[in-house]
């Protein structure tokens, strides 16, 4: 459960595709602001999906952003009456942010992290892991299954590409249950323990 706290703190809200981390990033923010609390809100100048300028979720919410190209960059940009900072997509941005963001957190202001916990073979995503252990506060979304139904953890690659990054929506991903997902093959198939 989420507990508003004045002192700062790292909120990191995770989970495949298409189960809503972006929207409630937006949701948190948008309340930040109605209670007149600065923020400052930024995302990876990578993921041109929907706008340049904004955060922006599948369900169409939106926030203003500014892109960056990495944690130097939010370093640079920060105002010292900044009480929230936000970042969408954080499986995409540099080890720095790690270290930024404690400092951030230590010092008073509350920052909340959006991002895939995971990438498509269902392995952890680049920063992910590290951010969510130093976090105080852990959301884990889900999606639905779109073979079965059920509640979706993974994000299924529906086109062809080795590399673990490759932006996209619908028309290169769907939300997967553990059983329905399908790991690549190849060099990244996932490693199969026996039994026993």
């Amino acid at each position: 459960m989420y507990i508003e706290q004045r002192q700062g703190s790292l909120e990191v809200i995770c989970g495949p595709m298409f189960s809503g981390k972006s929207e409630e990033l937006i949701r948190r923010v948008t309340r930040a602001l109605i209670a007149k609390q600065k923020a400052q809100v930024f995302k990876p100048a990578l993921d041109n999906r929907y706008e340049a300028a904004a955060i922006a979720s599948h369900s169409k919410a939106r926030l203003e952003a500014v892109a960056v190209q990495g944690s130097a960059d939010i370093r640079k940009l920060l105002d010292p009456d900044t009480r929230i900072v936000a970042v969408d997509e954080a499986q995409f941005m540099d080890e720095g942010l790690i270290p930024l963001v404690e400092s951030l957190a230590d010092g008073g202001v509350r920052v909340i992290l959006a991002g895939l916990d995971q990438d498509f073979a269902g392995r952890p995503f680049g920063i992910m892991p590290a951010l969510l252990a130093r976090a105080e506060f852990v959301q884990k979304l889900h999606a639905i299954c779109m073979v079965c139904g059920a509640a979706a953890s993974r994000s299924q690659r529906l086109v062809r590409s080795s590399g673990q990054v490759l932006v996209g929506a619908a028309e290169a991903y769907e939300a997967r249950c553990r059983h329905c997902h399908k790991g690549p093959t190849g060099d990244d198939a996932p490693v199969m323990v026996p039994e026993g």
